[in-house]
């Protein structure tokens, strides 16, 4: 699908942050299926530093849900499972995705009291400067126990050496890290076979750059 054009308000750092949700082939078949639901273990710190938040994996169920299904995800870890058509109707998510990340921050504040802001990447490239900003805004969230969704664009390799490529957008949601932030834990919605994912922090940055993140 088309990247989504609309592009809705202005956000704390006074520059528009685009939205968008689209899939490849494969992730589409993997999202015709029915939503899987898989509990992951309690949130958790290892003596390495790494820790990851507890939270109810929930693939989209077609090719336009990245966005409800990543907050949704957000949501399960604070005591928030709503179903995804519910939080679709809440960000107005259409078939042309989920407008924008400030929509993700609106209903997270909604419905978790006021804890989100969003936060842009402006630039093609992340500069070394939002690489750490995300690094500290990743860690503090997850030390509250509050995911980060973020809207990403383009193609980015995890640890493991597979490429996830959204060249129309797409929403994931950061549940964890390690190594003192500089790896990532992912949760993304489009494939429930990839489910998670371990990612360096650089490439998640330059994965939102140009969009946001809700944190």
């Amino acid at each position: 699908m088309n990247p989504i054009m609309q592009k809705s308000g202005l956000s704390v750092v006074g520059l528009l942050v685009a939205g968008g949700c689209a899939l490849g082939p494969a992730a589409i078949a993997q999202a015709s299926a029915p939503a899987q639901v898989a509990p992951t273990s309690s949130n958790q710190t290892n003596r390495s530093g790494e820790r990851v938040l507890g939270f109810d994996y929930q693939a989209q169920p077609n090719f336009y849900y990245c966005g409800p299904a990543a907050t949704r995800m957000a949501l399960s870890t604070q005591g928030k499972a709503l179903p995804q058509d519910e939080v679709a109707k809440l960000l107005g998510t259409t078939e042309s995705g989920t407008a924008s990340a400030l929509d993700i921050t609106r209903v997270l504040n909604a419905l978790t009291g006021d804890r989100y802001r969003t936060t842009e990447i402006s630039d093609p490239v992340a500069r070394p400067d939002q690489v750490e900003q995300l690094r500290h805004d990743v860690l503090a969230a997850v030390d509250a126990g509050r995911p980060v969704v973020a809207n990403i664009k383009g193609t980015a390799v995890d640890l493991n050496g597979n490429p996830h490529s959204y060249e129309g957008g797409h929403y994931v949601t950061l549940v964890g890290y390690r190594d003192g932030g500089d790896t990532i834990r992912v949760a993304d919605p489009a494939n429930p076979a990839l489910g998670e994912y371990w990612m360096g922090l650089p490439k998640v940055a330059n994965w939102i750059a140009e969009r946001g993140y809700s944190s």
